[in-house]
This record gives C-alpha cells, structure tokens and sequence, in this order.
C-alpha cells in the first residue's frame, strides 16, 4: 500500500490544439460519429415525466454506470463537468414509474415476445409477484408469503443446493458485503457476482503478481506518462468519460498505443462532448494500432519481451529496470529462460503481429520512463485470462512501471459496483479483507460470530450446470437466488442457459425490471422481488471506482416505487426467517452499522463509516499501490510469473471469432446501430482480404457457425486482423462453448473457432449435411 494521497483534479489546458484536431468540419458533420447533443435531447425527452428527479441523480448522485466514479457531475481527476452517454442511457432505470398492470399480468407468451429492450421499456417491478407451473400470468404476492416461500424452501435443502448472485448494476458495496455474509450465514459459499464473467482473471492475476488484485494507480497517471496502453480495452466507448483523460493525456504529449484484432475507430477519433475544441473539431486519439490475433497478446508480450532480453545481451540495462527488479522482484532469470526460448517464427505465427512491429513497441517501452497499461475484456475473457494479465504485469515488473507517479497498472472496470464486489466478499473465493484461508477467515468469523463453512463454493457458471445434476446428487441446485443479471444474455450458449434455468424448483428475481430471464418457467415457482436503485435507499450507499475510490452516493429525493426495498434490507430479512434464532447474528439496523461493521471486516475499507454526506470519498491504498516498489507479498516483492503459449485451435481454413459491445451497457442495448462504424446488431466484421477470398461482398448474408451453434447475419467489412471475426455480444452468444472456465479465475471462455461462408451457399448445401461434416471436421481438427 502507498503513503502518498490522491491530489485531486487537475486543470486541462484552455489553449486549442489544431494538431489533435480530427477535422476541422464543425462537429464532425458527414462523418459516422455519435450524436451527443441529440442524444442528449433524446433522454431528455425520455425523462420529462420526471425531470427534477433526474437533475438531481446526474447533480448529487454518484454515477451508476461504468466505475470512473463521477460523483454529481465532477471526479478526482479533472475539473469541470463530466457526463456521457452511457449514463444518460441508463438514468431512465431510475426514473421510469412501475409496469402497468395490465401488461404486468398480461399472459406469459405475449411477454415472451419482447425482447429485453422492450422489456426494459415498460418500467419498474412495483410489488412481489409469483409464476408456478401451469400459470400463465404473474400473481400479486405479499412481501411476506414470498420471502416466507423462499425461507421455507432453504431449510429444506442442503445448503449446498441453493446459491446467490448479484449483477453490478448499480448495486452498493453495501448490498454486497450483506449479500456475502448472509450467504454463510446461511451456510452456503455459492454466491457469485458479475465480476466472475468480466473481470475476475484481473483479480486472481494482480494477486499473484504484485500481492493486490486492484488498479495499483489513478486515472490521474494517465496525464503525463510517456505511453499510455490499451490492451483489449474500447474504452472510448464502455467508458466515455475516460475519452476527457485521453485528451488530457494528449495534450501532455502523451503517447497512446491501441492494442486490438479490430482497429476500433472511437479510440482512433473521438469527440468529446464536454470539451468545446474536441466537440467541435474531435481529437486524435491513438498514436499506433496493433492488431493482434484474437488469442495472441500472450505471444505478442513474448515477443516484446524477448526484444528485451536480446537488447540487454547488447547493453546491460537497455531494456530492464535492473535497479528495480533486483530490489523488488522475483523470478528473472526462469522468465527469461521461458521467454528467449521462443523463436520468432512462433510468436509471429500466434500473435500475427510481424517480429518487426514487434521490436518496434518493445523499444519505445524500453526508451520510456513511464507507462500506464489499461486492460479490459479484450484480455480476461479467454480460458487462459490470468496467464494474460500476468504477462501484462511482467512487462510492467521488468521495466520497473510500479508503485510511482504515471505508471501502474489498471484492470478498467466496465461497471460501477464491480471492484467492490470482490473486496465485500460476495465471491466463493473470498472473504471481506481478503481470501479464504484459516487466517482471514478466523478473523471474520470472530467479527461475524458465527462459523463459515469451510467447503469451496461455486462459481455462477457451475452454479447453473448444477441445475442439470441428478435430483439426489449433493451439489443439485434446487434454488437459485438472483439480484439483478439476465444469463441468457450474459453467459455462453443461451439454450444451455435457459434449460439450466428451468430445472431449478425455486428461482428468484430481485431486480428493478423484467429481463428475458424473469419469464423462464421454473419446476416450482419463479418468485420477483421489487428492488431499490441506489438512489432510493435509506442512508445511501457507496461504491468503488477503478481507482479505489470509495464514493458516497446520498439517498436522493424523488417518486418512489411504494413496495421496492433496499438490496442489502431483503437479503437480511431473509436471513432472519430462514434461522430466526439465531437473527441477531445477522440484524442490520440501516447501512450506517452496515459500513461500520465493513471497516472492521475489511481493513482497506477503514473510514468507509465516515462517510455519510453528498460528496464524502476516500481512496483505499494510497495514490499508488506497491508504491516504491514494495507490494503487499509475503516477501514484499512483485513476481514474474513464466506464461506457456497458449493453443489457439483454430484449424486451417477457420476463423477466430470475439464479441464486442456496440451501443449499450452490459446487456442492455440501446441501438440498433453503432454509431462508431455504423454496424448493425447482427453484422459480422471481417476484413476485405478474407471476404474476397470467400467470394463475400460487403451486406451478402453470411452464416458462422461451429459445433456450439450458428449465427445469421450481414457481412461487414472493417480494419481486423485478418483471420479474425467479430461479432456484437450477446447476439453472438450461440458460438461461444458452454462450460470452459479459465483454470485460475473461472472466466467463461468467450471465443472460439468459426467457419463463415455465404448464406446461399450455407442453405444450398444443408440438406445434404454439408454444414454439419464441417462442423465434425472441425471437431476432430480440435480434440
């Protein structure tokens, strides 16, 4: 941990600069680009009914989006106003009044026929409602018979046949922290949260590397360091705000690097909608773009690294921080051993960027003083996401880029509540204040009273599995409680998904609105309980930024849902009825004991019961983590964790295939269109070069398809790699196999190997199994 404390915002410069300048055509008119005045104008008519009430969410709330941590309109970062689409979208969430009830107990099948956007759309879950087999209607139920249904249930079972779940939709550190222990309160560590399926490789991978699985710097460092790096991150567009640090960056002279199989154009230009020279004219964003296969960044590092280590053959400290490593790191000689073992040809062939291009970036990182690497989903969500970061931190670790002003390394969360989620210990791998080993968990139990079961919960994807186990097998999920998320958008194969959710007796929704998911049949009842947003809760709540900053966000004034109650009030209200004598253990009065009793629980969080008014913060850490170099390891030292190429399976012939986000936020879509590279929901983008060889011209229907599933749609020709496809999550979903799990952190697998023909040619062929004998030559090229 750091000694040295965040100094707050920073001023940008008020002087233009033509040289960043995109184009000087006023707003970039012609050019395909976001419209940020009109949508602007557009959520602003979305939510007159009650425009006060989101002035105020925008004006004292903290953000509920992506976690930059924007609080009102203002951050830690820069002076001035901050606010973006993405917000703006998701403000209607917290406005919109409750479902009619004529569509609220409309029949099943005609709900079944709204996607999730309209779903979304006929606003919030006003009262507990119930679905059991046979019915085709949602009933009005009580508060009290629906928890009573659930608790009744739960002492029936083996704790090891229920499990718990939260989304990061704006669910508050303390939801979270109650989530997890109720769940152990209950017996149970089958609780999971939606880090599991973004994120949790960056967690499992900084641990092991440099002792913290946090972002060990500040968005601050981007402003100012030598080079500023992107690896699998379109930040630009889960994160827009982050666009305002990137012209900062820019405007001191920063370096920016693009690491991607696509060349995404909103982190080549963007136009900043709350400076007037970006909005106006939009700045230049990246420096250089390399394109790396999907699957490639580990050879893509060796390559870099091995770079390193032939120039230090040449000039001892040329290219590592040997100062640094030897004072502060472990492992030097076995990395390199692992590295230089590699030959070029290797590297080139995995990572499909040239031994050149490689030499390139590994000397411009070599000549640099400073560096900041931002990662996102680019890099976790493949079964080999740890070993990725790991290498990540390598890079960082050998050239001494830790634990000091500008440089650092940060995992960019996607959502508000996803670093806390972990740190709260709703999560089967750890407790609040750290992991499950006896230490920890000993001291938590003597906080909590009570004692933590000792056996290794599961994860969300086993969790669903588990709904298909034999009836009698002592892992069977027979419920399944669920606060926020919708699966069938989320996870691999979506009918695997819903079968798994069929097979659970008792299902439980607790959320602010329908998704698909809420209308899945259950063996004995589909139980929905009306929750809170942030913004309506008793006390407030906090929540961490990618930073580490612990935010609070008031309860702010405005129409209520009448029957919704807080997150954190109906887990505990639950827990009381399933062991009521015992509920003591368990009894939170209102957030304020709640935050007092996290301070104690997990250390880093001391001071979070300070907070209580509109703009209370605090940063866990420190500025910089592992700051001069010493990090929270046994021995105080980072480690250099040697990295296997990984197989890439993709038969000759075949393609990678990867999702990417468009306009929307997690799941929730909120156009058709892009409006980065105007492509529609069910494009597949693919280069020139690949489709000519195809015989594919630009809008033929095309066909993708693998042993996992097939998806329809446009071909759509974009700067990616060539032999790598892409195509818009979760659209895509039905490619992506079920049930691989990274072997660290247990990501789900998010890519695999495709084959993509025209959709004429596709159907000509299909019933004479055409289709089907490729898919069973790719299964033997693969096993």
């Amino acid at each position: 941990m750091g000694e040295t404390k965040h100094t707050g915002p920073i001023k940008l410069p008020t002087k233009p600069d033509p040289s960043l300048w995109v184009s000087k055509v006023p707003f970039g008119l012609g050019k395909v680009k976001p419209h940020h005045i009109r949508d602007t104008m557009k959520v602003v008519w979305e939510n007159k009914d009650n425009l006060p009430y989101a002035t105020r969410i925008l004006t004292q709330g903290v953000c509920d989006g992506c976690a930059l941590g924007v609080s009102g309109l203002h951050d830690q970062t820069l002076t001035g106003p901050h606010v973006c689409t993405t917000r703006l979208n998701v403000l209607r969430l917290n406005t919109m009044s409750a479902i009619d009830e004529k569509i609220l107990h409309a029949d099943i099948a005609d709900l079944r026929k709204m996607g999730s956007t309209e779903l979304r759309k006929l606003g919030r879950i006003p009262y507990p409602l119930i679905r059991r087999p046979g019915e085709t209607k949602f009933s009005r139920i009580s508060w009290d018979d629906a928890l009573d249904k659930i608790a009744d249930k739960m002492k029936t079972l083996n704790p090891k046949n229920y499990a718990f779940y939260t989304t990061s939709r704006g669910i508050t550190n303390e939801a979270y922290y109650t989530l997890g222990k109720v769940s152990r309160f209950l017996g149970t560590n089958n609780v999971d949260n939606a880090s599991r399926i973004c994120h949790s490789p960056s967690k499992t991978a900084l641990n092991r590397s440099v002792g913290v699985g946090a972002s060990t710097c500040n968005y601050k460092d981007w402003i100012g360091t030598d080079v500023l790096l992107f690896w699998g991150s379109v930040a630009a567009n889960n994160q827009p705000v982050s666009t305002k640090y990137m012209y900062a960056a820019k405007r001191k002279g920063t370096k920016i690097i693009i690491i991607n199989p696509y060349h995404e154009p909103s982190m080549d230009n963007y136009w900043v909608p709350s400076i007037a020279e970006s909005a106006l004219f939009g700045t230049k964003i990246a420096d250089d773009v390399y394109q790396v296969n999907i699957g490639g960044d580990i050879a893509f590092m060796h390559g870099i690294m091995k770079h390193w280590f032939d120039m230090e053959e040449d000039i001892h400290g040329s290219a590592i921080d040997h100062e640094f490593v030897s004072r502060h790191v472990n492992g030097l000689e076995e990395l390199r051993e692992k590295v230089i073992a590699y030959d070029w040809e290797q590297l080139e062939k995995s990572s499909g960027i040239t031994k050149e291009r490689m030499i390139e970036l590994a000397e411009l990182l070599a000549k640099s003083k400073s560096a900041v690497f931002v990662w996102s989903m680019g890099l976790t969500q493949h079964r080999f996401g740890t070993d990725n970061i790991s290498q990540v931190a390598n890079l960082a670790l050998l050239r001494g880029f830790l634990g000091r002003e500008h440089c650092g390394l940060m995992p960019i969360r996607g959502h508000s509540g996803v670093q806390g989620s972990g740190e709260m210990g709703a999560d089967p791998f750890v407790l609040p204040g750290g992991g499950f080993d006896e230490a920890n968990r000993s001291r938590v139990e003597s906080i909590w009273g009570f004692d933590i079961p000792l056996w290794q919960g599961d994860i969300v994807g086993v969790s669903l599995e588990n709904a298909l186990l034999p009836e009698d097998h002592e892992r069977k999920l027979q419920l399944y409680y669920l606060s926020g998320g919708n699966f069938l958008e989320t996870m691999p194969n979506p009918d695997f998904v819903k079968e798994c959710l069929e097979n659970v007796d008792i299902r439980v929704h607790q959320d602010i609105i329908f998704n698909t998911s809420t209308l899945v049949d259950a063996k004995e009842a589909v139980i929905v309980l009306p929750a809170m947003t942030r913004y309506e809760q008793p006390g407030g709540g906090t929540s961490t930024s990618t930073e580490r900053m612990v935010y609070f966000s008031p309860e702010i004034k405005g129409p209520r849902i009448e029957e919704a109650r807080a997150e954190w009030e109906i887990y505990v209200e639950l827990a009381k009825r399933v062991k009521p004598e015992e509920k003591q253990l368990i009894d939170f009065k209102d957030p304020f004991e709640i935050r007092e009793e996290i301070a104690k629980a997990a250390p880093n969080y001391d001071g979070i019961q300070h907070l209580k008014d509109r703009g209370d913060l605090f940063q866990w850490g420190g500025a910089w983590l592992c700051e001069d170099g010493i990090c929270p390891t046994t021995d105080g030292k980072g480690n250099l964790i040697t990295v296997e190429l990984p197989e890439l399976r993709k038969p000759e012939g075949h393609f990678y295939v990867t999702s990417r986000r468009g306009k929307q936020f997690n799941s929730m879509i909120y156009n058709d269109t892009d409006p980065f590279n105007d492509a529609d929901r069910y494009d597949l983008l693919l280069s020139e070069a690949d489709a000519t060889e195809l015989g594919i011209k630009e809008g033929d229907a095309v066909v993708a398809f693998n042993q996992y599933g097939t998806f329809h749609g446009r071909a759509k020709f974009v700067e990616i790699r060539q032999g790598n496809v892409e195509v818009h999550w979760p659209e895509g979903n039905a490619l992506i196999p079920k049930g691989v799990y990274e072997k660290y952190a247990g990501i789900p697998e998010y890519n695999a190997a495709v084959i993509v023909e025209k959709a004429e040619t596709y159907f000509a062929h299909k019933d004479t199994k055409y289709a089907e004998k490729r898919v069973e030559e790719l299964e033997m090229e693969i096993s």
